[in-house]
């Protein structure tokens, strides 16, 4: 759900999801200046039960609060936010908020209101609609996680820390899997599959009379998947693709009713330890039978387990990619293919952004997005990472990477924890929940294109955007055009990670941990100069500056 608000000069914007409310917002820069404005505090109602309370920030006014305690938040109604860019990560679905955005004027040891506004919306909701979409916590490096869990590993801590990381995704599926009885099928194609919890879920929907049967991987996942099945009581349910290409790396589960297909899930997330509650990964139910009956379709390819080359020829004939017309709608994609047709059409849909582009990578980033991303106009381009390369080319992908964020409208973040020094006031982050890991933060595989418009893509499911997830894994893909509240959630999401990442990566670079620079994070300007940035590449209102693009997208202008 979207809301805008204008009032005396100051312009909103609120973008509603399931979990985040994503705000922005604009003023004048002379009237910033005119009325010495330091900042914007928000305020925020919950209709369920009319708490009212100031959202909270990290930065204060050295002549107000010159030491703040470490890893203590302090209300944005004393320090503002100097910012035009804001998110709210603490909502639930389902749930009506009111945000109230003022501008606060000088001195800092006594602010006065200036212009406000009010926006009011409604998160999404997960158990009704075509789409519900899930997100785990993916930031186990986290301030939040090291106050509630003091800094242990949730297998320390006990159930809390886990409930915590999922976020209602593991949940999520549970439910799903709940949904089975008799007279109803679950058909299943798993890269990991070891959780006990989804094991004993299926367990119970077999015994309730539903029919199961699961493909894993049985290739480079074989023998840890059949460890884990060992004595789970569903083994018997379960069969090994074991002629994929190279991995069996889908993670979908399909729910039919009577003969007639209703949904499926689908998404990231491996189902393991640091699959569902270590890195950033995402669920997606689609409630949508012609959806699922393509899954169903799909899934009877990958039962056959013959090799690459008749799998991807089975596969194409399902359907062509890109299709003769892309109307609003869903569609979905499948592999292995024939060919990098899907992996073209994804790059075309991503080079024709015309505000915004949003994508994540786990292993680097191909050569059809580099040459996207590699522009510079006024399009905002956005990218989250797990790493900036792969393998043997990791150097030059990575120098690669670093020459094409300088550009002034790309903005790229790779996953990273606090790192102390003697000068951050910052507490130490745990950065994995096992000793046995591949992905440390950034799993998901996802774009948006154009999220804010009438008209947003969304491309979303477990194929990383390489060759190798297009022509040689089993992969699954939805691609959803039109679909603004579905865009909401995933453009909320993104933005609460890539701000995670992007603080924690700025840490490290150069500089960053002198006495000079601690101070700067840890205090805000005291004059409406902070619009000024530290540069004139981070002025907020600079000429075609990533701040100043930034600040206008946002606050839906």
């Amino acid at each position: 759900m979207r809301n805008t608000a204008s009032s005396d000069g100051l312009t909103a914007l609120a973008v509603a999801g399931t979990n985040v409310v994503l705000l922005g917002w604009d003023m004048p820069a002379s009237q910033i200046l005119a009325e010495n404005v330091l900042g914007f505090s928000i305020g925020r109602r919950r209709s369920s039960d009319e708490e009212v309370r100031w959202m909270t920030g990290m930065k204060t006014f050295e002549s107000v609060e010159p030491n703040p305690a470490a890893g203590v938040p302090v209300s944005s109604h004393k320090h503002p936010f100097q910012t035009f860019q804001w998110a709210d990560y603490s909502v639930s679905p389902g749930e009506t908020y009111s945000y109230r955005i003022v501008a606060r004027r000088a001195p800092a040891f006594a602010l006065t209101n200036g212009p406000e506004v009010t926006l009011t919306v409604t998160t999404e909701a997960v158990n009704v609609g075509e789409h519900a979409i899930f997100f785990n916590r993916g930031a186990v490096a986290s301030q939040e996680y090291a106050r509630r869990f003091q800094n242990q590993r949730p297998d320390v801590v006990g159930q809390a820390a886990f409930d915590w990381l999922s976020r209602g995704l593991l949940e999520g599926l549970e439910s799903f899997i709940e949904a089975a009885g008799a007279g109803s099928e679950l058909f299943g194609a798993f890269f990991e599959f070891k959780n006990d919890r989804v094991f004993k879920a299926l367990k119970a929907a077999k015994a309730r009379g539903a029919h199961i049967e699961i493909l894993y991987d049985g290739d480079s996942q074989s023998e840890k998947n059949e460890e884990a099945l060992e004595g789970s009581g569903i083994k018997s349910l379960t069969k090994p693709r074991e002629r994929s290409g190279n991995y069996a790396h889908n993670k979908f589960l399909v729910l039919r009713h009577n003969g007639a297909s209703v949904a499926v899930w689908t998404g990231s997330t491996n189902l393991s330890q640091n699959g569902i509650f270590g890195h950033s990964n995402n669920a997606h139910v689609v409630r949508d039978g012609g959806i699922a009956d393509a899954y169903v379709a799909y899934w009877n390819i990958l039962n056959a387990d013959k090799t690459r080359k008749p799998t991807a020829t089975a596969v194409g004939a399902l359907g062509a990619v890109p299709p003769p017309s892309l109307s609003n709608g869903t569609l979905t994609v499948f592999s292995p293919r024939l060919n990098l047709d899907a992996l073209d059409w994804y790059a075309q849909m991503a080079g024709g952004a015309q505000r915004g582009l949003f994508m994540t990578f786990a292993f680097g980033m191909n050569e059809r997005f580099a040459k996207v991303y590699d522009r510079e106009d006024d399009v905002l381009r956005f990218a989250l990472m797990e790493k900036k390369g792969n393998g043997a080319q990791f150097r030059q992908q990575a120098a690669e990477i670093d020459r094409v964020r300088k550009h002034r409208n790309v903005t790229i973040s790779v996953g990273n924890r606090v790192a102390l020094n003697n000068f951050d006031r910052w507490l130490e982050e745990i950065d994995r929940i096992t000793d046995e890991q591949h992905v440390l933060f950034v799993h998901t595989k996802y774009m948006l294109v154009d999220p804010l418009g009438t008209t947003p893509v969304v491309v979303v499911g477990s194929a990383n955007f390489s060759a190798a997830s297009t022509d040689t894994n089993d992969e699954n893909m939805l691609v959803i055009r039109g679909n603004e509240a579905v865009a909401d959630v995933y453009l909320g999401e993104f933005m609460r990670l890539f701000s995670h990442y992007a603080f924690r990566e700025s840490l490290r670079f150069k500089g960053s941990t002198t006495p000079a620079a601690a101070l700067r994070r840890k205090h805000l300007a005291e004059t409406s100069a902070w619009i000024d940035g530290e540069s004139a590449s981070s002025n907020y209102f600079g000429a075609g500056t990533d701040r100043s693009l930034r600040r206008l997208y946002f606050s839906g202008q």
